[in-house]
């Protein structure tokens, strides 16, 4: 599962793409106003439009779907799992996305943004956060110290209780990341 959208392209990725029925369109919003209570019900309705141009889900490659509205995906799910928002609608909305929120230290920018999950002790640095409230399998948004926008969207790994200096071990799995296929992607035709 790990880095799903390394090498994704619109020709080889993604195999279908098909409008979202407005029952299971509620159903996904619920989901996602759930996951970020920081949307809010306004900015919800304006990201995830009940009517026009409505939602459509692109089926890709490895069980992933992508909820594009406009052309524009917004959202990824890996199978039956949480929806995970992409970076640039992180980048659009940081405030609403802060209750999912951690931050790692200066030096996991490097790895990072090659693919790498990010492991315990870049959280547990001093310049390290992890205090949102993030449960295991959830989904996360990766900040660095010093940096204004999110690096990559992951899912928690370690229970919270778990990440104590000198903890090795991947804290986060890395699924999305800057300049990924998904980052270099921003319309789908």
């Amino acid at each position: 599962q790990t880095t799903m959208f390394k090498r994704f392209t619109q020709e080889e990725s993604i195999s279908s793409q098909s409008q979202v029925k407005s029952s299971v369109a509620r159903g996904i919003r619920a989901s996602i106003s759930e996951l970020y209570p920081g949307l809010g019900a306004d900015l919800l309705d304006e990201i995830l439009p009940k009517k026009d141009p409505g939602l459509v889900m692109a089926k890709c490659v490895d069980h992933v779907n992508l909820l594009v509205v406009d052309k524009e995906p917004l959202f990824f799910q890996h199978r039956d799992g949480p929806w995970y928002p992409t970076l640039r609608l992180v980048h659009r909305h940081p405030d609403a996305f802060a209750a999912s929120t951690w931050r790692t230290d200066a030096g996991a920018i490097t790895f990072v943004l090659s693919g790498a999950n990010i492991m315990t002790p870049g959280f547990t640095h001093p310049d390290g956060d992890f205090s949102a409230p993030v449960p295991v399998d959830g989904p996360v948004i990766v900040n660095a110290a010093g940096k204004r926008h999110a690096m990559c969207v992951g899912q928690v790994k370690l229970d919270k209780a778990e990440m104590v200096p000198g903890k090795k071990g991947i804290a986060v799995d890395n699924l999305h990341f800057l300049n990924d296929g998904l980052w270099q992607l921003p319309k789908i035709d």
